[in-house]
């Protein structure tokens, strides 16, 4: 499949041809995730959406991320079925998110790849369930995108370097503390720490220093 570009354009081909409306690939979080976007490696679901699900915190206690956590076989899911199970009080809240976006129902394909990491590849829109068929389909398949796109993420990772004070400013970013905290933290002024910050973000071609910690997740620098 080549580039991220060209996989990014062969799910979304595969989602349209089984009449689904987008997809998603993940790393699977760990045990406790602060927010879902930056476990995030490639979507077709909109920004929005995404923003909405972190700021209402659905991650917490969601049974598909719980599902995904304890089984390797693939599942079919529906919005209003699934978010019953929740116990946090948000069961309307995540139904009308993913109803509103035309994600309301799908399948998960967990993946792992040689290193023994875990994934899962998504489907979903408004249609009736997969059948057996196409379940197998795109299970097939799930494995291969999700070491396909850690293997160039790896490679690209290569060639992006970070000294210490940068991966340092960037994990305390990601923790949500400010500059003026981080420098306490760090022993650093201020401006050295907002240095540090800025270089990073050039280095990883994000627009802002949130971007800039996802990107750096996602390639593997931070933990």
């Amino acid at each position: 499949m080549g580039s991220e570009s060209d996989i990014a354009d062969t799910l979304l081909a595969i989602a349209h041809r089984h009449g689904l409306n987008g997809y998603i690939l993940i790393n699977v979080p760990s045990e406790a995730p602060t927010n879902f976007s930056s476990h995030v490696l490639m979507t077709s679901w909109p920004k929005d959406m995404l923003q909405a699900y972190d700021n209402a915190g659905l991650i917490f206690g969601s049974p598909v991320i719980e599902h995904l956590r304890q089984s390797t076989t693939p599942f079919s899911y529906d919005a209003e079925h699934t978010n019953r199970r929740r116990a946090d009080g948000k069961s309307e809240i995540a139904m009308r998110l993913f109803e509103g976006h035309g994600l309301p129902r799908g399948a998960y394909f967990p993946a792992h790849n040689s290193a023994g990491l875990r994934g899962a590849l998504a489907f979903g829109g408004t249609r009736e369930a997969l059948r057996p068929d196409e379940m197998a389909e795109l299970n097939a398949i799930a494995n291969l995108v999700f070491t396909q796109v850690l293997e160039l993420r790896a490679r690209r990772r290569e060639n992006v370097s970070l000294s210490r004070r940068e991966i340092e400013c960037l994990s305390w970013a990601s923790a949500g503390k400010t500059s003026v905290e981080m420098s306490e933290i760090l022993g650093l002024s201020e401006y050295t720490v907002n240095h540090y910050l800025n270089r990073a973000t050039r280095k990883l071609d994000a627009v802002n220093r949130v971007q800039a910690v996802v990107k750096a997740i996602r390639a593997g620098l931070l933990n």
